[in-house]
């Protein structure tokens, strides 16, 4: 069962990115950001107030237990991480092509091991050595591919911020695990989202609103509620997956990187972006690499 809801979030996921490069199309960033991320508080905060004034509907897989404050600056700070990463991704994706955002967001798994290695010393066996220099050689070949486009992966701002939203989300990853084995699930992913909407509020109030003539205007769109929906929904059957006993984190995060082909294969066909052969060639050995990086960790 959590290997299928492993897939439904992969594809999930996926859709999510084509939602978010519809959504900011010449659109302004930070009011985006603000208004999906409210989307997703909302549809917790009734199911919150239910939980309260219902305790005995304790046990049913949507409840939402009451947590400690030890418990909610543990999720206040996952809010700071994830929303770092978000602003740096939402950038990247307004400005560069999805068939390219999102094989350097794919690549997760990679800076997770990378900083496994700088931050704890931690060794490599053969199989993440080989999925190490597959994935960094085939970024080489992506690199080249971007700069026909006019895109160079060491000048360009956009896919540095992608690649930084892309660290910060490992960091968030890693954090994850740790939340899900000591936290209620549930709460943890409604205490998330509601709390992201006055981080993102601040960014919308102090930084945005004051200097928004210098950026796009903003334009209301229908699909910017389905960034915050979709993701939720992501989210809570990856979390679900993650809390079967029996389940690997290995594979479960395998399944859910499989999200790129979803967003890959649909941004090529509504974008109509180009070289997509080659991209296509290129992911493949991206994402074997990622595989077995991951499954080199699992044994």
């Amino acid at each position: 069962m959590w290997v299928i809801l492993g897939a439904i979030s992969a594809a999930l996921l996926g859709i999510y990115d084509i939602f978010q490069k519809l959504s900011l199309k010449k659109n302004a960033v930070l009011p985006v950001l603000f208004f999906s991320t409210l989307s997703s508080a909302i549809i917790f905060i009734p199911i919150l107030f239910i939980s309260h004034f219902n305790p005995d509907l304790a046990g049913h897989f949507w409840y939402i237990k009451p947590q400690s404050l030890s418990a909610h600056l543990h999720f206040m700070l996952k809010s700071v991480i994830v929303g770092t990463s978000w602003v740096l991704s939402y950038f990247a994706i307004k400005h560069l092509p999805i068939t390219i955002a999102s094989p350097i967001r794919s690549s997760g798994p990679m800076w997770t091991l990378v900083g496994a290695i700088l931050i704890f010393g931690e060794r490599m066996n053969l199989w993440q050595w080989i999925g190490l220099i597959t994935t960094i050689g085939f970024y080489y070949l992506f690199s080249l591919s971007g700069k026909e486009e006019g895109i160079s992966f060491r000048t360009n701002k956009w896919v540095l911020f992608m690649t930084l939203a892309t660290i910060v989300g490992s960091i968030s990853g890693l954090y994850d695990k740790y939340l899900v084995a000591h936290f209620d699930r549930v709460a943890m992913q409604c205490w998330f989202c509601i709390y992201m909407v006055p981080l993102t509020a601040a960014l919308l109030l102090f930084i945005w609103l004051p200097n928004r003539k210098q950026y796009a205007p903003f334009h209301w769109r229908y699909t910017i509620i389905l960034i915050g929906a979709t993701l939720t929904v992501a989210d809570f059957v990856y979390f679900w997956a993650l809390s079967y006993p029996d389940s690997l984190i290995a594979i479960v995060s395998t399944i859910r990187r499989g999200s790129i082909i979803v967003s890959f294969t649909l941004g090529a066909i509504l974008f109509k972006e180009k070289n997509i052969k080659r991209k296509t060639l290129i992911l493949l050995g991206i994402i074997a690499g990622i595989v077995m990086i991951i499954l080199g960790g699992w044994h």
